[in-house]
């Protein structure tokens, strides 16, 4: 067919693996007309699945250099049906897998545009042997270096409503968190990334939670973490130590390829704020903790790194005025975030100090962690101001009851079979752990 240069041809990519299926897509579309390239924009991939290794600029570098394209615009929904409409292009391109499975509504959607105004889906056959989704996966876990891991939270906190981080106490347990996945609604739903925990840490050592643990035996932890992930981490710093060492951790923690550090605001020796009695803990004063925020800034050496604050005073029984207060002289003092903790079972006054923090601080990162108020919802939070929520200890509270009942199960029954319903496949983790198959 004679290319005719007054047709216009629509072609949708996310594009953040090229490989010759896009190319195949592409040739045919030459065929037509001039190409215009909707590339799906960071934010709209994020609501469906993990955000791209390169970000739009990046990509649409890439496909505007592609012989054949005339355009590339974004597409700001992973549906393709409003730029259809706005477009109205001659004809629209895609493999023809996208006929069944969870990207069928995508089709119906498209196929309603085009035809309101007379526009031509043309499907061709899937070009076989070739996965973006395997390809970006691969990406992921062998480009990944410490600087680009680093730098994930920060793009997340751009491109997502709210980012969802699960603890990982182990390399098994961080490996769950990168890899599963539901659908709902239409879109994949995964985790973000990582939450280092201290707690879940020194109980998995069978230590107490007080600082006990090295922080050098915590860093190794993660390091084993990052051989077989490629997904950002947030480290629970604890109180962050004495301030005349705090800029050492500091170095060392951003070294790794840690995203954030958040450290609370207590002083003496660190007890977990989940305690029902908290009445022997005691809060820092707000400069000296201001101080130790600074002289950590100072000694980071990459503005993708983020040092968190952690106000208590809920924990410690204070009010919103006193939390708001000691918000202000952290943010002053460098902090790229607030995290407010609270064990009420009740979120009234953590969502009282979000609202009065959005209205003085528009575009500081808050964060939440709802282990006692856990009835409430991502949505919810995301509608109150917070940008990230936390969960905090559930993967080290889940495998500990399991284990109980199938150790129990074992000794009453003198063997292990009953126990084999509860138990992971053999097969299961010779497809989980990498380089075991």
């Amino acid at each position: 067919m004679k290319k005719n240069n007054k047709k216009s041809v629509y072609i949708a990519l996310a594009a953040d693996s090229i490989h010759h299926g896009h190319m195949n897509l592409i040739e045919v579309g030459r065929k037509y007309g001039e190409i215009i390239i909707g590339l799906i924009t960071d934010s709209a991939i994020a609501e469906y699945k993990r955000i791209p290794y390169l970000n739009f600029n990046q990509r649409k570098k890439i496909l505007s250099n592609l012989r054949g394209v005339s355009k590339v615009v974004p597409q700001n929904e992973y549906d393709y049906s409003k730029n259809i409409s706005k477009l109205k292009p001659d004809y629209m391109i895609h493999g023809d897998d996208w006929k069944y499975g969870k990207e069928k509504s995508l089709r119906v959607n498209a196929l309603k545009a085009l035809k309101k105004y007379g526009g031509k889906l043309i499907e061709i056959p899937y070009t076989k042997g070739i996965s973006s989704d395997a390809l970006t996966k691969f990406h992921n876990l062998s480009l990944v270096t410490p600087d680009s891991r680093r730098g994930m939270l920060r793009r997340l906190l751009e491109i997502k409503k709210i980012s969802r981080f699960i603890e990982a106490h182990s390399p098994i347990s961080a490996l769950i968190g990168e890899n599963i996945s539901i659908t709902k609604k239409g879109k994949n739903l995964t985790f973000d990334g990582f939450w280092s925990s201290s707690l879940t840490d020194s109980t998995s050592m069978g230590k107490p939670d007080n600082e006990y643990v090295d922080n050098t035996l915590r860093l190794n932890g993660i390091n084993n973490i990052f051989d077989v992930t490629s997904k950002p981490l947030i480290f629970d710093g604890d109180t962050g130590g004495k301030k005349e060492h705090f800029d050492m951790k500091i170095r060392s923690i951003e070294r790794l390829g840690i995203s954030a550090v958040i450290i609370e605001d207590k002083t003496g020796l660190k007890k977990n704020s989940l305690h029902k009695n908290t009445s022997n803990q005691t809060q820092e004063n707000a400069d000296i903790f201001a101080e130790k925020i600074s002289i950590g800034k100072k000694a980071q050496s990459s503005d993708d790194f983020m040092i968190i604050a952690r106000i208590e005073s809920f924990i410690l029984n204070k009010d919103v005025k006193d939390a708001m207060r000691r918000a202000k002289k952290y943010v002053e003092a460098g902090a790229d975030g607030i995290m407010i903790h609270s064990k009420s079972k009740k979120p009234n006054e953590v969502f009282s100090f979000s609202r009065q923090f959005r209205k003085l601080f528009k575009n500081i990162p808050l964060i939440g962690v709802p282990s006692s108020y856990n009835h409430v919802t991502e949505k919810q939070l995301a509608q109150n101001g917070f940008n990230v929520v936390i969960y905090a200890n559930h993967m080290l509270r889940a495998s500990y009851p399991a284990m109980v009942k199938v150790a129990g199960e074992i000794l009453r029954n003198g063997r292990s079979k009953e126990s084999d319903k509860k138990l992971m496949s053999i097969n299961e983790i010779l497809n989980l752990i990498p380089g075991t198959k």
